[in-house]
């Protein structure tokens, strides 16, 4: 079938392209117990600091939290969803869904908005099935992909990656984890007009979420 808007595909990159560069830093990484998960707490508005202390850490569930990069409003909305999405299915079944469950639920809300829903979202957490940490990266075109090791998104995220890079390791213990998140996006404050401000941190294995203070 013929597109019948011939800028829709010019339109859809300059939209990706946009979300690739919104200032912020979100990193996720797998360790031994779990995952842990962090960001900054910068909002851009073009030029200017809108907020210094704007939420981009989010707990789901006792077992999953998420990211967010993009339009707050957005992510804000998309959030919600997962939480009230994830409550429901809580209460239908008498468990916590697991990570992959979220994500896949994220993945459906972006793609059936795609185009409207400017957001790239980190969901990771822990998985009581397989008793192991997972983390899954979702962009605004609906894309799922399952990470082993760790992920970053924002315009800090090349930064972060650099780091996270030369020193991940398997089976990293959380403190080391915790650690290496601090690293890595402390490296993105320092360079990254976009980041800045305070960590948001948490960590997720068998016992569930913690925030880190």
């Amino acid at each position: 079938m013929m597109n019948d808007n011939p800028n829709q595909n010019i339109y859809d990159e300059k939209v990706y392209e946009k979300i690739i560069k919104s200032g912020t830093t979100t990193v996720a990484i797998i360790v031994k117990d779990g995952v842990v998960i962090g960001t900054e707490s910068q909002a851009s508005a073009g030029f200017t600091v809108a907020s210094k202390q704007a939420q981009k850490l989010f707990q789901i569930n006792n077992f999953t939290a998420t990211t967010i990069a993009g339009g707050v409003a957005d992510c804000q909305y998309v959030v919600n969803q997962l939480k009230a999405l994830s409550r429901l299915k809580e209460v239908d079944e008498g468990i916590v869904p697991e990570p992959k469950y979220i994500a896949s639920i994220t993945r459906n809300i972006l793609f059936s908005g795609r185009g409207f829903f400017i957001s790239m979202m980190i969901v990771g957490g822990f998985s009581q099935t397989e008793k192991s940490g997972n983390l899954f990266g979702i962009d605004m075109l609906g894309t799922l992909y399952s990470e082993p090791e760790f992920l970053s998104f924002g315009s800090g995220s090349p930064f972060s990656l650099g780091v996270l890079e030369a020193d991940w390791k398997p089976n990293m213990t959380k403190a080391k984890g915790i650690d290496l998140i601090k690293m890595a996006i402390t490296s993105s404050r320092e360079r990254d007009a976009g980041s800045g401000f305070e960590l948001q941190i948490c960590t997720i294995d068998k016992t569930g979420f913690k925030q880190i203070e």
